[in-house]
């Protein structure tokens, strides 16, 4: 589907310029696509629910009869402004950067208000009360140091061995492993680096997928390309603990044919879906065989 940003436009009676397409997930059962957009730029923006039918049919889901329960987060960082110059940022907004249901659970990574602010939750649902986060630490090779209060931003759960885990990507860009039990309020643990991917880097959006009997990442970036990463002997690889120059760790393929990818999700066995530049400022919602 060409233009599927000014097809959204269309929809809600505005310009492509005023949509921000924020996720995308596909209903592994239905296979209709579901995209999170704004409608508007900056706080006044208007979240909208958009699906994408088999057919092509686009609408809007609207949520007024829907039954729902809610969860608030308790330590959530204060909203306002913080550092200076081009490093101004809202911590605020990065109260959540990625979201994912495993199990009987919701995983979410952002930030909290602790001083160690990069933090993980894993939520029991249906929601009752929504406990503390827990404090995460990392060892960045591409910076040489310890790191707390980078945000995880994109992230899928895997089993490592028999262990259910959480492989986490950060800005610039470390690959980390963390062990779901030992997500717990308040806890505070420390990641372990898997691969440093290359700085000067932002991810975009993750999926862990089959083939020929192995399991890959796949993962999107700003600069780097597709990435296609070996899952292989993750549990017996050795934490990065010092420097690095540029990459280490788990090996990864670049796949040069997906260029221009800004979110994807697994379609089925042997495709993903995706959201990728077209011309201009086109957006084109395209379904690409698995590599």
């Amino acid at each position: 589907m060409e233009g599927i940003n000014q097809k959204i436009a269309g929809l809600l009676g505005t310009s492509a310029e005023e949509i921000v397409m924020n996720d995308m997930v596909v209903n592994p059962l239905s296979r209709n696509a579901y995209l999170a957009v704004s409608r508007g730029r900056g706080p006044e923006a208007i979240p909208v629910l958009v699906r994408v039918k088999a057919g092509g049919e686009l609408e809007a889901v609207s949520l007024d009869k829907v039954k729902f329960s809610r969860g608030e987060l308790p330590d959530a960082p204060v909203d306002g402004v913080v550092g200076e110059g081009n490093r101004q940022s809202n911590p605020r907004q990065e109260s959540i950067t990625d979201i994912a249901f495993f199990q009987d659970r919701i995983l979410i990574a952002g930030l909290s208000n602790e001083e160690f602010a990069s933090t993980l939750r894993a939520i029991p649902f249906p929601f009752e009360k929504v406990a503390n986060g827990t404090s995460v630490e990392i060892y960045h090779g591409a910076h040489g140091k310890f790191e707390t209060r980078s945000p995880i931003r994109t992230f899928v759960p895997l089993n490592v061995g028999n262990e259910p885990s959480l492989i986490a990507a950060y800005t610039c860009t470390p690959l980390v492993q963390f062990p779901i039990k030992e997500l717990s309020p308040g806890a505070k643990i420390k990641g372990k680096t898997i691969a440093e991917l290359g700085n000067r880097n932002r991810p975009l959006d993750m999926i862990v997928y089959q083939k020929d009997g192995k399991d890959y990442l796949l993962l999107a970036n700003t600069s780097r390309g597709i990435m296609k990463i070996s899952t292989d002997n993750i549990e017996k690889a050795e934490s990065i603990t010092a420097k690095v120059a540029d990459k280490e760790g788990q090996s990864y393929e670049t796949i040069a044919s997906w260029t221009g990818v800004d979110q994807l999700d697994k379609l089925d066995a042997g495709h993903a879906l995706v959201v990728r530049k077209g011309e201009g400022n086109s957006l084109n919602l395209e379904s690409m065989a698995l590599p």
